[in-house]
């Protein structure tokens, strides 16, 4: 009996050890798992985060949040050795702005070129440092700079009538990012084949400019001239995506150096809502824009005179030479004539967000400032189709913009055996010659319906028919009035000839029936690309400009394209 309550006694004691065991498994493996949730949401903290928990008097000395490293002990070298690089980058900086100065130089001035350059005895400072990583193939160093210095900078200049002034730069103030890009990696010393060097942003470049013994008054325009034809030369000359490539070890580094990668293709559609700027009237907008700021690549569309919604329909091409960093940007301008015209606001937006080989259709909210963005006031909205188009790039999409993009077979055969046989020479001769793309159709635009249209009459009802306008052509045609409907239906079909497809704009109008005229409800305002490209669409559009309301399209396109000299 003794026995048996032995070994029962030792069962449950078993059974009891094996329980607390389980338990306390189960309370270390929870706490486990909440310490490694714990851990990974302070992996997820924010600089702001931690300074909602913490306040920085609590912070230890030794941490640093930020990818920037200090570089106190650069700033003493360089202190030190200033007066060696100043020899050096002078001569360097000389002998690489010169010729692009004299590029940009303005058409009063028979010459443009530096008699004197030094960088004086002041060095910059750096105040932080990035490293980037490039899969294993570069790193990419970028080092954040100030220089307010004391340089010694005179430019020799003659103007057509024969007389020379001496201009020099003073007061010059600059605050940027420095890249140093170590590309490729090597098995031998020093580590990197070449370096290449670039000013990765340029944040601020003030500077002014004197007549030594003299008035710049003297001449009008010539201050802002020269000051233009300085920021063109050194947004051209070392401005990334331009780099200079310093090899250090033998080898071919071509790849390195500056190169178009392909051609970004823009299309201005309208902006809407834009600020007022004249006391009497409305601004007269238009648009400047880049995707490098100087002078050669900057494009301007044409001033639309007292309108706050222009529609411009412009297109516009652009050079890329690198995708991951460039940008488009967009300035509108309100047109004073022969003054200087007043900024309305400003967009960008990054090449890296397009699809290569996709037209992309933004809307780009204009502000202010694009580096400082300190207002939320409404400055209106500008609307672009893009469209990246890489070189080589291989697939079933075909660049609407390209000049052969309209040419049909025949036209090849016949343009092929217009001389008999023409050698290759001839062929990239005419290729490259300047076309202007005209692509004809037929536009069947179906209006099927309206939605949720705003009411017009005491009764809360409207009497709405469309009006639908080929912008550029004039060809006009109107749907039938449906009385006493918010929500009409019309399933009505209107067929139009094109003749520039690119360059037109189908303007689609609701109106409200009156018995002594009509009433204005809302528009939309439509390109022809999309249906170029894709053929048949059917889509559901927000009335431009009304309280509310929506218009179902059927649009469809029979291409007849032809191919035309400019």
């Amino acid at each position: 009996m003794g026995f048996i309550f032995g070994v029962v006694m030792g069962i449950m004691v078993g059974l009891a050890i094996i329980i607390g065991f389980v338990r306390s498994e189960n309370a270390r493996s929870k706490q486990r798992s909440q310490l490694a949730t714990t851990i990974a949401s302070f992996a997820k903290m924010t600089v702001e985060d931690s300074r909602k928990l913490l306040l920085p008097q609590f912070y230890p000395s030794w941490v640093v949040f930020s990818q920037s490293q200090k570089l106190t002990w650069l700033n003493s070298h360089l202190t030190k050795i200033w007066p060696y690089v100043n020899e050096a980058a002078s001569e360097l900086i000389k002998t690489s702005v010169e010729p692009i100065l004299e590029q940009y130089r303005p058409f009063i001035l028979s010459s443009l070129k530096f008699s004197k350059l030094t960088l004086g005895t002041v060095p910059p400072q750096f105040t932080g440092v990035s490293i980037i990583e490039d899969g294993g193939e570069g790193v990419t160093m970028e080092l954040e700079m100030n220089w307010d210095g004391n340089p010694s900078i005179i430019l020799d200049i003659k103007t057509l009538v024969g007389v020379a002034l001496p201009v020099q730069v003073k007061n010059i103030g600059f605050t940027g990012v420095f890249r140093l890009i170590f590309k490729p990696l090597v098995d031998e010393f020093p580590g990197f084949g070449a370096v290449s060097y670039s000013l990765r942003q340029k944040k601020k470049l003030d500077f002014t400019l004197k007549v030594i013994g003299g008035d710049m008054s003297t001449i009008p325009g010539l201050s802002d001239a020269i000051e233009g034809a300085i920021r063109d030369a050194v947004e051209d000359s070392i401005t990334w995506p331009v780099r200079k490539v310093i090899p250090i070890l033998p080898g071919d580094y071509s790849d390195l150096e500056l190169k178009p990668v392909g051609v970004l293709e823009v299309k201005l559609v309208q902006a809407k809502e834009l600020v007022n700027k004249d006391i009497i009237g409305k601004s007269d907008p238009y648009a400047v824009l880049y995707v490098r700021p100087i002078r050669d690549r900057t494009k301007t569309s044409k001033t639309i005179n007292n309108d706050l919604n222009p529609i411009w329909n412009e297109h516009f091409e652009f050079v890329v030479e690198d995708v991951s960093t460039q940008h488009l940007t967009v300035k509108l301008y309100d047109s004073e004539g022969l003054g200087s015209s007043d900024l309305l606001g400003c967009a960008h937006i990054r090449l890296s967000e397009l699809q290569p080989g996709k037209v992309k259709e933004v809307w780009l909210k204009l502000v202010k400032d694009l580096e400082i963005q300190r207002d939320n006031k409404n400055r209106g909205k500008v609307h672009l189709e893009l469209l990246y188009y890489p070189f080589g790039l291989q697939n079933d999409f075909t660049n609407p913009f390209a000049p052969n993009h309209s040419m049909t077979s025949l036209e090849k055969v016949l343009k092929s055996s217009n001389n008999g046989t023409e050698s290759n020479e001839n062929e990239n001769a005419a290729t490259q010659k300047k076309k202007e793309v005209i692509i004809r159709g037929v536009l069947s635009v179906t209006v099927i319906s309206g939605e949720d249209l705003p009411a017009t009459d005491l009764m809360g009802k409207s009497d709405p028919f469309v009006v639908l306008t080929l912008k550029k052509a004039g060809t006009r045609n109107k749907t039938r009035v449906v009385n006493d409907s918010l929500n009409p239906v019309w399933n009505q079909t209107f067929d139009f000839v094109v003749e520039d497809g690119l360059h037109d704009m189908l303007m689609v109008e609701v109106y409200d029936h009156d018995t002594f005229g009509k009433d204005y409800v809302g528009r939309v305002i439509l390109t022809l690309t999309r249906v170029i490209l894709e053929g048949e669409y059917k889509e559901r559009f927000e009335l431009e400009g009304a309280k509310s309301g929506f218009l179902n399209l059927h649009l469809k396109w029979i291409p007849q394209p032809i191919y035309r000299d400019s």
